[in-house]
């Protein structure tokens, strides 16, 4: 039995976890949001900090039922898509019935595969190792740009030039090198102030 018939065309989904906790980077840091996290991931950066999502046979596929369920029994009035890469599935089943509970869904993605879904927010996070599709930039609310060393501010805005003009901009640093590249970062938004910077505040709050 292949892979897609494991998944039924989206019916079920590689489930890694599902949390409600406060997001902590980007455009809605401190919001409240319910996390729906799924395995699988081709990108395979070498300072990801959720390499146990990147092999989706670690995780038995789960009914989209079973997953929009627990959601919807969850105060959160916000989902929150991310993995691994979440574009490897189509999402349009899952983000449809949860549309309609009257959810609001957010998708974390690289970008770095075919959109599927309908989503109210889109924050794209490209990665060189597996550049976004041309079609991602397009759909990014949010850019967020991960900054390990000086050269990483050329890669944000070769991705910067290609989002739409209402696409937010942030530059978040890379966890493992935070306290050496903050600086670099915060003199890099004092000169180019279109860009705005996000941390991982959950790591501060100790908090998923």
């Amino acid at each position: 039995m292949t892979n897609a018939d494991l998944l039924a065309g989206g019916a079920r989904l590689p489930l890694v976890e599902d949390f409600y906790t406060i997001q902590g980077e980007g455009f809605h840091t401190g919001k409240p949001a319910y996390f729906i996290r799924l395995g699988g991931c081709d990108v395979g950066c070498a300072w990801c900090d959720a390499k146990n999502t990147w092999n989706p046979r670690l995780y038995p596929p789960t009914e989209v039922s079973t997953i929009v369920g627990r959601a919807v029994a969850c105060a959160a009035q916000s989902i929150v898509i991310t993995g691994g890469e979440p574009l490897l599935y189509p999402l349009d089943l899952l983000t449809g019935e949860l549309h309609r509970h009257g959810l609001k869904i957010f998708l974390e993605t690289s970008g770095s595969h075919p959109f599927s879904g309908e989503f109210d927010w889109v924050c794209l996070s490209p990665k060189r190792k597996q550049p976004p599709l041309d079609e991602a930039f397009a759909h990014a609310d949010e850019l967020k740009v991960i900054i390990g060393d000086v050269g990483d501010f050329e890669w944000a805005e070769q991705n910067a030039e290609r989002v739409g003009s209402k696409c937010l901009l942030y530059l978040q640093p890379e966890w493992s090198v935070s306290d050496e590249i903050m600086p670099q970062i915060v003199g890099y938004a004092k000169s180019h102030p279109r860009w705005s910077i996000s941390i991982q505040s959950h790591k501060y709050m100790r908090i998923p």
